[in-house]
């Protein structure tokens, strides 16, 4: 488990530095109103990571336990997943730091405003769906143990991830609209990292 924890880590830590709406809302809004109104909107968004840590974990448990192809459905599905990302992150024009917001909003409608922007992310409900099982060890009596420590640990990358964000958020925006052909590498190695890891994925037989 040790192996994969560590595998699920790094890729849990490139997803979370991967550009998306959660970034471009906590982002914009540390911009907007500082950074309390930052961590007030990542307390939303780390409650829509726990409702969909739950939901997979009971429902990728129940397929694993019933469905016999409902493992290597989950695989293939993960790597075109990965591959999707992949020609994302490439094809990508434009900064994802862009300040879109420009409203004050109260902490109550930030926190619903940080919930809903991580419930309606279709990347946040396909990692958990097709990303989890990668790493899962389908033979195991404790497959639902495992979804929810690999939930666990990429619920707290992505909070550390997006917390050092919220803190430097002016700064780093800066840097990067300053720097075009860092923007273009970022892009390139994430989408060289999401391909990679597909590839491998649709390789690998199930054993």
């Amino acid at each position: 488990m040790s192996a994969n924890l560590l595998a699920f880590a790094l890729i849990s830590l490139g997803m979370a530095l991967t550009p998306g709406p959660n970034m471009i809302y906590l982002i914009s809004r540390s911009l907007c109103q500082g950074k309390k109104a930052g961590f007030v909107s990542l307390g939303g968004t780390a409650l829509g990571f726990l409702f969909y840590m739950l939901c997979a974990a009971f429902g990728i448990t129940a397929l694993l336990m019933t469905i016999p192809l409902a493992y290597d459905t989950l695989k293939i599905a993960g790597a075109i997943y990965l591959i999707f990302l992949a020609w994302k992150a490439i094809r990508s024009p434009h900064s994802p730091f862009e300040d879109a917001y420009v409203q004050t909003y109260s902490n109550s409608k930030l926190f619903l405003m940080g919930f809903l922007t991580n419930l309606l992310n279709p990347k946040i409900a396909m990692m958990y769906l097709a990303l989890l099982p990668q790493f899962i060890k389908p033979d195991s009596d404790v497959v639902l143990l495992q979804t929810l420590t690999l939930g666990i640990v990429q619920i707290i990358i992505s909070l550390l991830v997006n917390s050092f964000f919220i803190i430097t958020a002016s700064t780093f925006t800066q840097h990067l609209n300053r720097h075009v052909l860092w923007l273009k590498l970022q892009k390139w190695f994430m989408g060289t990292v999401f391909f990679g890891l597909a590839t491998q994925i649709l390789l690998s037989a199930r054993k």
